[in-house]
C-alpha cells in the first residue's frame, strides 16, 4: 500500500470520529499535493480543528473525540503547545498533528476554506497557499516552496488573490521564479 494512501486511510478514520462529534476540520500538508499529483509518496499530514470562543480548545474537543478508541493514541507535549494523535492500525503507525485553527490556516473552517477531494476535507487551494506560505516565510524549506509551486502552477485559476498575503508572495515569487508567470496571471485575473 502507497505511503498516500495510508495517510489517506488514517485521515479518513479520524475525520469519521470528529464528524460524529461535530468538530470542523481540515486536513493540510503535502498530502494535498500528492492526492492532486497522484503521488504515492507523502509523509506530512496535518489535521487543522476549530474552537472558538465558547468552545473547548481543540485539543481538548480532540482529545475527547478519541476518547476510547482503540485504534488511536495521543501524545499532548503542553511544553511545545503539539498535540499528535497516531493511528495504529498500520505498521509503521501514522501520526497526525493537531493544529488549532486560526494559528494554522483559518479561523473559521466552512464552505469558503475547505474543499471535499476523496470524500476528505482539506483547505481549498488559496488557503493551502496561504497557510504554506507562512509557513516557507518563517521555515524557508524546501518541501513548503515546491507544494506551494506545484499547486500556483496548476490550479492558480482557483486562487482568491485576497486570501493571499501580496508581499510574501512576491518575496516566494523572487526566489521561485518558475511560478513568476502563474503568479502574473493570477494578478491579471484580478486586474491588478
Amino acid at each position: 500500500m502507497s505511503e498516500t494512501r495510508r495517510l489517506l486511510e488514517a485521515s479518513a478514520a479520524l475525520s469519521q470520529l470528529l464528524r460524529a462529534n461535530g468538530i470542523p476540520h481540515a486536513f493540510y500538508g503535502s498530502v494535498l499535493t500528492a492526492v492532486l499529483a497522484n503521488s504515492s509518496h507523502t509523509d506530512e499530514i496535518f489535521c487543522i480543528v476549530e474552537g472558538g470562543q465558547n468552545l473547548p480548545h481543540p485539543f481538548r474537543r480532540v482529545r475527547d473525540a478519541l476518547a476510547g478508541n482503540g485504534d488511536f493514541s495521543i501524545t499532548h507535549s503542553p511544553w511545545t503547545n503539539r498535540l499528535h494523535v497516531t493511528y495504529r492500525r498500520f505498521i509503521p503507525a501514522i501520526e497526525i498533528e493537531i493544529l488549532p485553527a486560526g494559528e494554522t490556516g483559518p479561523r473559521h473552517l466552512d464552505s469558503t476554506t475547505v474543499m471535499k477531494i476523496q470524500g476528505l476535507p482539506f483547505l481549498t487551494i488559496s488557503e493551502f497557499i496561504r497557510s504554506k506560505l507562512k509557513t516557507w516565510m518563517i521555515r524557508g524549506e524546501d518541501r513548503d516552496a515546491q507544494d506551494i509551486s506545484y499547486l500556483l502552477s496548476r490550479y492558480w485559476n482557483r486562487v482568491d488573490i485576497n486570501r493571499i498575503p501580496e508581499q510574501d508572495m512576491n518575496h516566494f515569487v523572487s526566489r521561485n521564479t518558475s511560478v513568476a508567470p502563474a503568479w502574473a496571471a493570477v494578478r491579471r485575473k484580478y486586474g491588478m
